[in-house]
Parts: structure tokens; C-alpha cells; sequence
């Protein structure tokens, strides 16, 4: 009995050993604060933040895309590929059960054996059927480290699915405002252009009853053309950027409705974070971060290939040469065995795969610290665009205010006799650019508040997968449900 218990003793504790090293968390450099946060920042960073635009057209567009946007089904699909190979992986801890069935006529030649027992059967039948079972035991951890790996690749595929979403509903954003933005500045070309084409017809009057030159004529159509080119090009970006929204959207290029105009809109607050909180709140880091811990137990399944593998096989059935008497009494047949295999003189072989899941596991972690401080770098680049194209956009206010004025006072002029045409033309030609960069800017300003959001991340992924209708019960829960050993 005691000798029973030491044996059961040892090979609970082989069963519990695994090779190489236990993932921890590796230090970060992290700054205390974000170079360019905002002294008045709002604790939104979990909520729906592009719903505080206040356009109910925004809000339907993204709720489509989410629901149908075929980026997001791909890397829905790739976490369900990514959920079978931890099965798969985990299946070998356990034994494998089957089944075989074999039948068989075969005839074998006229020996001298043969001929001298009497009523030697030949040609032969025989049938068999048998239920196999084979089981490696997992002594040093070798299939525990390649589940641990295959369930952080999982982990990082869903995340990266994460990912997805929260690049779709910031992308999607981003080119409906930019989309207004454009809508904008069509406006205000179309409306300069008929500006123009007013001063060009009225001068044209004058030139014919002779109270202007045709140097002003030219001058004012010219000034027209300049606006008249501006249209198409407008145009043409505004229907790339709808077909591009529609691809998002999930269907076939097309017109896209519209909802507030950009003077309409309300600006997002910043959200409020600390660099640290990007480490459980950005997906691409949370990837890098799996892809880590993948990397890390590979090193434990390559070096438990230095140690023997132990397999136990065994078969249990009948085998008659009558179909009939298969599965009587006397047919049973069974048999077990145990195998160990292991290796000796592999020239490298071994040693050159626990190189190669180090330098792997090397060059992870150096992706994880780089996927940081490119994180932190896009956190602050976002903070910094979103503080100074409020700046720009006050500044450009005052300067079509200005430029405004001026064109008025030079019209004024000219029409009193005070100053030639071309006085109206340098104003009139600042104004127009000066109208459409404003347009732009606002745009930009917007953009930005989404980029910052998107720099972020933040727990309104969440909310947001829940609309992409391909998200069962959630990836703990499927992982829980998997067998463990």
C-alpha cells in the first residue's frame, strides 16, 4: 500500500510540473501624465462618446456599420477559428477513444506447411472490430503550455477583433464629419460662384454702355473661373468619401444621407486618463500583450521536447473468421501497451526550436513596449491636434471676419470711385480660400475629438459589439467552458 501511495504521490507531482517560464507582466516606463491633457477633461471615456454630437443620422450610420460592416464578421470569425485550436490543443490531455473495424480474404501460396495439414483453409477470411483508446500523458507540461499559448492567441484575436470596432466606429465618424466639412465648403463655393457670376454680368452691362474697362470684365471672370474649378474637385471628394463610408456601412457604393451641418453639431468632451489605464483599455495593446504570453509558454512546450514522451495504447474487441461469431465468447481479443519516447542525439534539433521560441518571445515583448510608447505617442499627438485646431479654428474665424470686412470696404470703394477693381479682387480672392479652410478646420476640430477618443480606447467598446449582432456569450465564459485538465 505504501508503495501504491508514493507511486500516486509522484505522478500527481510530475503531473503538475511544466517546463519553462511563468508569463508576469513585464515593467513599464509609464509617464505620470499625458504631455497635452486638457486641465478640464470629463470621465467619458466609457460611454458612447460619438452620441454627443447630437445627430441622430451619425448615431444610425455607425449602428449600421456595426451590424454590418464585413471587417468586423471577419474577426468575428477569426475568434471562433481561434476558440476551435484551443480545443483542438486541449483535446490531447485527455485520452482519445476510437474505433476500428477490419474484414479481410486473403489466400497465401501452396507451401509444404500448407499442404501437409489437412483442410488448411486457403483462401482466408477474417473480420475484426476493435475500440482503441491512447492517451500521452502530459509529465512535463508540454500540452498545458501549448493550450496556455493557444488560449492567448485566442485572447489577442478577440481582442484584435476590439480593435476592429473601435477603428470602425471612429473611422466612421471621422468621414462623416470630414463629410460635412466638404458639404460645407460646397456651399460656400456654389455660393461665391454665384457671387461672382453676378459681378460678371453686371459688368459685362457696364462694358457694353461703356462705364467699365474690359480689363475689370476679364478681371471678374476670371475671378468666377477660379471658383468655377473649385467645384468639381469638391465634388469629386465628396463622393469618394461617401463611397468610402458606404464600404464601412457594409454595402455597395452609393449616397449616404446627411444630418446636422458641421455649424450644428456639438463638440465631445476630452475624455480624462492616465497613461497606465491605456494598458487595460486600448485593444492593440491588450493584443500585444497576449501575444506575449503565447510566445512565453511556446518556450515550455519546446523545452519539454528535451524529456521523454510517455503514451499508453490499448485495444479491446473480438476477431473471428465468421462474420457470424464476431461477437461471441471465444472471438475477444484486447491489448494494451505503454511507449516511451524520447531523444538522445537530435544535432540541434531540440535546441533549435527552444532558440527559436525565445528569440519569438524576445521580439514580443520588444512589439509590447513599442505597441506602448506608440500608444502614448498617439494619445498625446490626439491631445495636442484636438487643443491646438481649436486655436486655428478661432484664429481663422477672426481672419474671414476680417478679410470679410475688407471686401466689403473695397466693393464700397470701387463703387464710389475710389479704387480700382482690383482692389475688389485682392479681397474678394483672400476671402474665398480663407471660407473654404474655415470649413475645413471646423471639420478637423471635430475629427479630432474622435481620434482622441479612438487614442484612448475605453470600456465603449463594449457597448458598441453588442450592435455588431456576432458576439455570443462572451470570450471568458467560452473559455471557461473549455475542458481543463
Amino acid at each position: 500500500m505504501r508503495t501504491i501511495a508514493v507511486a500516486a504521490m509522484t505522478a500527481t507531482l510530475l503531473a503538475g510540473c511544466t517546463m519553462g517560464p511563468d508569463y508576469v507582466r513585464p515593467q513599464v516606463d509609464s509617464p505620470a501624465a499625458f504631455r497635452f491633457e486638457p486641465t478640464a477633461a470629463a470621465e467619458t471615456a466609457n460611454t458612447a462618446w460619438w452620441k454627443q454630437f447630437g445627430d441622430p443620422v451619425l448615431d444610425q450610420l455607425i449602428d449600421t456599420a456595426l451590424a454590418n460592416n464585413l471587417n468586423v464578421k471577419i474577426a468575428a470569425a477569426n475568434v471562433e477559428q481561434a476558440l476551435a485550436v484551443i480545443t483542438q490543443t486541449r483535446s490531447a490531455l485527455f485520452p482519445q477513444v476510437g474505433y476500428a473495424a477490419t474484414g479481410e480474404r486473403a489466400r497465401t501460396p501452396e507451401t509444404a506447411l500448407a499442404q501437409a495439414i489437412p483442410n488448411y483453409p486457403n483462401p482466408q477470411t477474417a473480420y475484426q472490430a476493435l475500440l482503441t483508446a491512447t492517451w500521452e500523458i502530459d509529465l512535463w507540461g508540454r500540452i498545458r503550455r501549448l493550450s496556455e499559448s493557444a488560449q492567448a492567441n485566442m485572447l489577442a484575436t478577440d481582442e484584435a477583433r476590439r480593435g476592429v470596432i473601435l477603428t470602425l466606429v471612429s473611422t466612421v465618424a471621422t468621414n462623416y464629419l470630414t463629410l460635412r466639412g466638404l458639404d460645407e465648403q460646397l456651399a460656400i463655393a456654389k455660393r461665391t460662384l454665384g457671387t461672382y457670376g453676378e459681378s460678371v454680368r453686371l459688368y459685362q452691362l457696364q462694358f457694353k454702355y461703356g462705364q467699365t474697362s474690359q480689363m475689370t470684365v476679364s478681371q471678374a471672370q476670371s475671378q468666377y473661373e477660379t471658383a468655377a474649378a473649385q467645384i468639381p474637385q469638391i465634388e469629386s471628394q465628396i463622393a469618394q468619401t461617401e463611397n468610402a463610408l458606404s464600404i464601412l456601412l457594409g454595402r455597395n457604393p452609393g449616397p449616404i444621407p446627411r444630418g446636422k451641418s458641421i455649424y450644428d453639431l456639438a463638440l465631445p468632451d476630452v475624455p480624462a486618463g492616465v497613461p497606465s489605464a491605456l494598458l487595460e483599455r486600448r485593444p492593440d495593446l491588450m493584443q500585444a500583450e497576449q501575444s506575449l504570453i503565447a510566445a512565453n509558454a511556446q518556450i515550455g512546450a519546446a523545452k519539454a521536447l528535451y524529456f521523454p514522451t510517455i503514451s499508453l495504447t490499448g485495444a479491446l474487441g473480438s476477431s473471428s473468421t465468421d462474420l457470424s461469431d464476431l461477437f461471441k465468447g471465444p472471438t475477444r481479443v484486447w491489448n494494451y501497451a505503454g511507449q516511451v519516447v524520447g531523444p538522445i542525439f537530435t544535432f540541434g534539433a531540440v535546441s533549435s526550436q527552444v532558440a527559436q521560441s525565445e528569440a519569438a518571445q524576445q521580439a514580443a515583448l520588444l512589439n509590447y513596449r513599442l505597441s506602448i510608447q506608440n500608444a502614448f505617442a498617439d494619445v498625446d499627438n490626439a491631445l495636442v491636434a484636438n487643443q491646438k485646431l481649436k486655436d486655428q479654428l478661432a484664429a481663422q474665424e477672426r481672419l474671414v471676419a476680417a478679410l470679410r470686412d475688407y471686401s466689403r470696404l473695397a466693393r464700397l470703394q470701387f463703387d464710389g470711385g475710389y479704387a480700382p477693381y482690383s482692389t475688389v479682387l485682392q479681397a474678394e480672392q483672400s476671402l474665398f480660400p480663407a471660407e473654404l479652410t474655415l470649413a475645413a478646420v471646423r471639420a478637423s476640430v471635430f475629427t479630432s475629438a474622435a481620434n482622441t477618443y479612438k487614442a484612448m480606447g475605453g470600456g465603449w467598446v463594449t457597448e458598441a459589439e453588442k450592435l455588431t449582432g456576432t458576439v455570443g456569450p462572451s470570450t471568458d465564459e467560452r473559455v471557461a467552458k473549455q475542458p481543463l485538465f
